[in-house]
């Protein structure tokens, strides 16, 4: 694609609400970008099944190329209008952006999308459309680098509702709210925990309703290589070397083998940092040229949990500590959209130790866990075994 879509999205659930009554579902590829945001009607379990069924239906058929008659034709009978309130069951946001950076987004009942250029909210051309009594509006857009987009479930316009503000957080005021941040310069994940964490500060943390912000995020591609373990084939050392070396972007090593084997191939020093941040997580060390320099398996596992804690935290602030592990989840979620794994097959003895933490006895399954939580916060990771 032109562009990576640097993704993130976070709800808070209504109080007292185990199930949250929205529902986002996304998937990217090298050919498109999909997200759906639905928000069912009312909340808990019903509202919950309601989007998810949704959001299912949306996702499926977008991805199959199905035309938008016939995705909101489907949704329309399978989620009727419900007879009391005469509402929609369901409302949804749904984005489709294709390899040229072209998007396509359709809004049905949902608060309007927010899109931002250059740091200025910027109004959509929508065109209105009525697919069996249901009024849709749909908009094309030729993608920008750093265009963001902001969708949100009714819970974040109406913050605030009866408690801190008579009638809730309006779009406009949302607007402004977004206009204000330094949009250029986060990630889709800080400026999704940003808004939230307002909502949730209006709502008390007591939200009324379900509430849900999704941001999308126009990037240029930034690639990273990490280097870990001895190829199984000492001959291959100098090639591996070079492949770390000339590949563009961030230079990862993780291990003292690996960076025994580069030092020794390229004849730089490897220098160990005498600070000890975390004692749990040995420190960190030094080669010219390459970014960052890490112990194998103890800092790797580290790196994995925060990611797993990335995952499901809106305040991500304990990314900024000092340590190895830190510093390497911090470079692979922030600065880094594609990732090349280079992994040596050789087994290290030290990990066969009897006293060596058994959890931590084979470096290639951290490697895999870690490339499991990178896909799962919109990564492109690819593994090379050497």
């Amino acid at each position: 694609m032109k562009f990576f879509m640097d993704f993130a999205a976070a709800s808070l659930n209504k109080v007292g609400e185990e199930l949250c009554g929205d529902k986002v579902e996304w998937m990217s590829d090298a050919h498109y970008f999909i997200a759906v945001l639905s928000d069912g009607l009312g909340s808990g379990v019903k509202a919950n099944i309601l989007s998810t069924l949704t959001s299912k239906i949306a996702m499926t058929m977008l991805k199959e190329g199905l035309p938008l008659e016939e995705v909101v034709d489907t949704l329309v009978h399978t989620l009727p209008i419900c007879s009391v309130r005469k509402l929609a069951y369901s409302t949804f946001t749904m984005m489709k952006i294709d390899e040229d950076g072209m998007a396509y987004v359709v809004e049905f009942d949902n608060p309007g999308i927010f899109f931002i250029r250059q740091g200025k909210l910027c109004e959509l051309s929508k065109k209105q459309k009525w697919i069996n009594e249901r009024c849709i509006y749909e908009s094309h857009i030729l993608l920008e680098e750093k265009d963001t987009f902001v969708l949100v479930s009714d819970g974040v316009i109406h913050a605030g509702v009866g408690q801190v503000l008579n009638l809730g957080w309006s779009w406009k005021e949302v607007a402004q709210y977004l206009q204000g941040l330094p949009i250029e310069q986060l990630s889709a994940k800080k400026i999704t925990s940003a808004l939230l964490g307002v909502c949730e500060d209006l709502y008390l943390s007591r939200p009324g309703d379900d509430t849900t912000v999704a941001t999308i995020q126009a990037i240029r591609p930034k690639v990273a290589t990490l280097f870990s373990g001895p190829p199984c084939n000492k001959e291959r050392d100098y090639e591996v070397v070079e492949k770390l070396l000339h590949t563009q972007g961030k230079k990862i090593i993780c291990g003292g083998t690996a960076a025994n084997i580069v030092s020794r191939m390229t004849g730089r020093e490897v220098r160990t940092s005498f600070k000890m941040v975390d004692p749990s997580i040995p420190p960190i060390g030094y080669i010219q040229g390459i970014d960052l320099v890490t112990e194998g398996v103890l800092t790797l596992q580290g790196a994995v949990e925060i990611l797993e804690k990335v995952k499901s935290s809106t305040d991500i602030s304990f990314l900024d500590a000092e340590d190895g592990a830190s510093l390497l989840a911090k470079m692979l979620f922030e600065e880094c959209t594609h990732i090349h794994m280079l992994v040596g097959k050789a087994i290290n003895p030290a990990h066969q130790n009897p006293d060596f933490p058994q959890a931590l006895s084979i470096k290639l399954n951290i490697l895999y866990k870690l490339e499991k939580v990178l896909v799962a916060l919109g990564k492109v990771v690819e593994i090379e075994m050497v």
